[in-house]
């Protein structure tokens, strides 16, 4: 019985790990300084993990900094959204980098979006550096 209990440990752990690493994004670029720099982690809450919805795509406001899937770039963008309009009736984000002198090159839907940087009173949760790890692993 004593084998069940320590694999079933081991399986607890394991799930605690996966889903906590879900919610773990490493900063790639420089575009959000001075909010969060290039190898920090930022802090997530997911619009759609296994069927659980952390938040709303669709309830994000300007100031809040999303993850999404960019029209003009190969990996997630995290950046702040800036102003939202609407489009022949689609609610569209301006999404710009703090760092960047000019808003991302497309309007963003509530599609694109699948992460919202988690934040306490008006500060983004960041562990800094740890990420360098993951860069460095993954040739970034």
């Amino acid at each position: 019985m004593t084998d069940f209990k320590e694999i079933a440990y081991y399986v607890i752990i394991l799930a605690i790990v996966l889903i906590a690493a879900q919610h773990l994004n490493v900063v790639v670029s420089g575009s959000m300084e001075p909010a969060f720099y290039r190898g920090d982690i930022v802090l997530v809450e997911k619009s759609n993990l296994l069927g659980i919805h952390e938040f709303d795509p669709k309830d994000v406001q300007v100031g809040d900094v999303v993850v999404y899937d960019a029209a003009w770039f190969n990996q997630p963008v995290i950046h702040r959204i800036i102003n939202i309009t609407e489009i022949n009736g689609t609610t569209m984000y301006v999404i710009k980098g703090d760092n960047n002198k000019s808003p991302d090159p497309y309007y963003v839907s509530a599609e694109q979006i699948h992460d919202k940087v988690v934040t306490i009173g008006d500060n983004l949760v960041v562990i800094p550096k740890i990420g360098y790890l993951s860069l460095w692993l993954r040739g970034l």
